[in-house]
């Protein structure tokens, strides 16, 4: 497999703004309550993340654990600590460093030299490194043994007890009070017997040549939902019902067979919440060898189902949120030329039937693409949000007025809001969108029959005690499938028949909640309904109302011409930039990337003006060219253009984030902001 290319070298520290590096913070912290060991390599590879796990598990120094450390650095210590075992330390870390840069997903044990097992698995992220999770299995791997253990002792118990028997049939003639006092002690050994698998956590149980329950302990029992007393009579089929018999039918044929088998297996429990089991079945054999029963050892297996399916769902979500933010970025420039272009056409053209019906078409299609964009953006964790101190029921009220004529007469809508007010730290407006969108949702799924749609908002705190706001939005309508609900909130995925859904609504929804601190949840029942529930950081009282963001003029304010050194390494951009500065009045030089731009800021005095793309190819991107531009000039003022979010990457101080695409009155707003920001950070 080809290897990724090697990123640039930085510290993550330089690649995150104040607010990503108390989000990334927070999610350090996390990882280092969590009782697994995490790290994170880069393609080089070399240590970019770990949590404090890691160290404990692996026995690894202070001082050798920090970011950067090459993973041959680890392979290395542990090899000279007697890690792998014996044999020449060189290869063994060489052939440790191949298997690290081949990308290649893996799981394997190891047992350290003083004893613990560790169960160690690599996942690759495509392009950029890799992670690596170990976990202390030892004790799970005792509790094995034990069972292993356990079931030897049964079965050995069990061919003592067959042969007491013949023996006492063959003496039971001449020896009945014998065979009585016997069968006295069989008693006192059975109740002994059940008293202790009653006792131990594992489910237990017997079952006869007909699959018919002769005996199941307390916890197995109540696993399904039933007395010991209940279950006792009754064939599996019976007590585990059709869909659960047809997962572990195969496995119990082989068990006739007279082979052991283990299996896993899911059912549905009282609540409606699947549950998961690992079962061993071990066969019984009479005199003859043939199968007369099967003993059952389960174990249930649902929290640790849980875990792995939270990792990969997490993983995932983190692998297409990084795809959709680098390509929303390629669209920006395309939607950027096109945009600029169409403008300056339209100028050139003015109020003719042409501009009118080529034109504006052009221009508002556009206009829809920078709308998915940002819908893009916000799945993707990269739109920049306003967040504010909102008060949740007002702002749900008036959305009901809306939602009564956008849902139809067929659907009642309820209210469950607090008495008193209550503010959310959010974005007003993206919180809006993602209720509407959640309506929608609630709505195409109510369509055949009508229902209710349910808002229901509280209070609430969070697992690490953080007080937030809860927000409910559940419907009466057809439900989600369970296979799907892993699925929802992908960008693209969408349940409704082709042409009713672009399946980026749930998308969006994901990506407001988790940029904003909160996290959302789905539980659904096929036929029953579905709700959404997700949280958002609660906020105090706001002194002072916050309004939306005003409507920006339409026309550009007027501007004294200046000399503007523009730096753009897309041509295409760079020439509609240019367009549009030159329309405004202002003289234009052009630079390709930061070193041709530095070179003109030392020779070319003349310039006023700073306006450049934050990502370009080199050393040197538009944040840094800012900071550089600043110690030669440090009152020029500077637009930094770009199609990410501005909060990425290290702050400069003083500049004007222009978001991709721009208008041309969008471009001149941005100019006179940057001036006026220079005048004031210079009194």
């Amino acid at each position: 497999m080809p290897r990724p290319p090697a990123l640039p070298e930085l510290p993550v520290s330089s690649l995150v703004g104040p607010g990503d590096r108390r989000r990334l913070d927070l999610l350090l912290a996390g990882l280092d309550l969590l009782d697994q060991a995490i790290a994170v390599f880069d393609a080089t590879p070399k240590l970019v993340a770990w949590n404090r796990a890691m160290q404990r598990l692996l026995d690894f120094p202070e001082d050798l654990v920090h970011e950067g450390t090459p993973f041959e650095t680890f392979a290395r210590f542990n090899a000279e600590r007697g890690e792998y075992g014996e044999g020449d330390i060189e290869r063994l870390v060489a052939e440790r460093v191949m298997a690290a840069r081949a990308f290649q997903p893996h799981y394997f044990e190891r047992e350290r030299p003083n004893g613990r097992i560790l169960a160690v698995r690599g996942v690759p992220i495509p392009n950029l490194g890799f992670v690596s999770l170990w976990t202390d299995i030892t004790e799970q791997r005792r509790y094995e043994r034990l069972i292993e253990e356990q079931n030897q002792t049964l079965e050995a118990r069990v061919a003592e007890r067959t042969a007491a028997l013949a023996q006492a049939n063959e003496e039971l003639r001449a020896a009945q009070r014998e065979l009585d006092q016997t069968a006295e002690a069989l008693r006192r050994s059975e109740e002994r017997l059940r008293l202790i698998l009653d006792s131990i956590p594992a489910m237990v149980a017997y079952l006869d040549a007909d699959e018919r329950y002769r005996f199941a302990n307390r916890v197995y029992a109540r696993w399904f939902g039933l007395e010991q007393d209940e279950i006792v009579g009754r064939t599996v089929a019976e007590v585990t019902g059709p869909d659960t018999y047809a997962q572990i039918a195969a496995p119990l044929a082989r068990a006739h067979a007279g082979e052991t088998v283990s299996y896993e297996y899911a059912r549905r429990n009282a609540q409606g919440r699947p549950v998961h089991a690992r079962s061993t079945v071990v066969p019984e054999r009479d005199g003859q060898g043939t199968v007369v029963g099967f003993f059952v050892l389960s174990i249930d297996i649902t929290e640790q189902k849980a875990h792995q399916n939270a990792l990969i769902q997490a993983q995932k979500m983190e692998a297409i949120g990084q795809l959709t933010g680098g390509l929303a970025h390629d669209f920006n420039n395309l939607l950027t030329t096109l945009i600029g272009n169409l403008e300056g056409l339209k100028r050139y053209l003015g109020d003719s039937s042409a501009a009118r019906e080529y034109l504006e078409p052009a221009l508002a299609a556009s206009t829809r693409g920078v709308a998915l964009i940002r819908r893009l953006l916000t799945f993707a964790r990269s739109q920049p949000l306003a967040p504010q101190a909102v008060e949740v029921g007002e702002l749900v009220r008036s959305m009901s007025v809306i939602l009564e004529r956008t849902l139809g007469e067929t659907i009642a809508i309820v209210l469950d809001l607090p008495e008193t007010p209550l503010h959310a730290y959010a974005d007003a407006h993206q919180l809006e969108s993602a209720l509407l969108n959640l309506a929608l949702n609630a709505r195409d799924a109510m369509l055949e029959r009508g229902g209710t749609l349910t808002i229901r908002v509280r209070p609430d705190t969070t697992d690490d005690a953080g007080q937030c706001v809860r927000f409910e939005v559940a419907d009466t309508g057809c439900g989600i499938a369970a296979e799907q609900i892993s699925h929802v909130f992908e960008p693209f995925y969408t349940t409704k028949p082709f042409g009713r859904g672009s399946g980026l609504g749930l998308a969006m929804v994901y990506g407001f909640v988790r940029q904003s601190g909160g996290d959302i949840r789905v539980h659904s029942e096929p036929g029953r309904g579905t709700t959404f529930s997700f949280t958002l950081p609660q906020a105090p009282a706001a002194e002072g109302a916050r309004g939306t963001d005003e409507a920006q003029d339409d026309e550009a304010p007027p501007s004294i011409p200046r000399m503007v050194l523009l730096v753009e390494d897309e041509l295409p951009v760079r020439h509609v930039l240019r367009q549009q500065l030159m329309a405004l009045g202002h003289t234009v030089l052009e630079a390709a990337n930061a070193h041709e731009a530095l070179e003109l800021l030392e020779h070319v005095e003349e310039i006023e003006l700073l306006v450049t793309d934050a990502v370009m190819p080199g050393e040197l991107d538009g944040r840094s060219l800012i900071a550089r531009a600043r110690a030669l000039r440090p009152t020029l003022p500077a637009v930094l253009v770009t199609g990410y979010a501005h909060d990425e990457g290290p702050p400069v101080d003083a500049y004007v984030f222009l978001p991709k695409p721009c208008t041309q009155t969008q471009l001149a707003q941005a100019l006179a902001a940057a001036q006026r920001l220079r005048a004031g950070t210079t009194r």
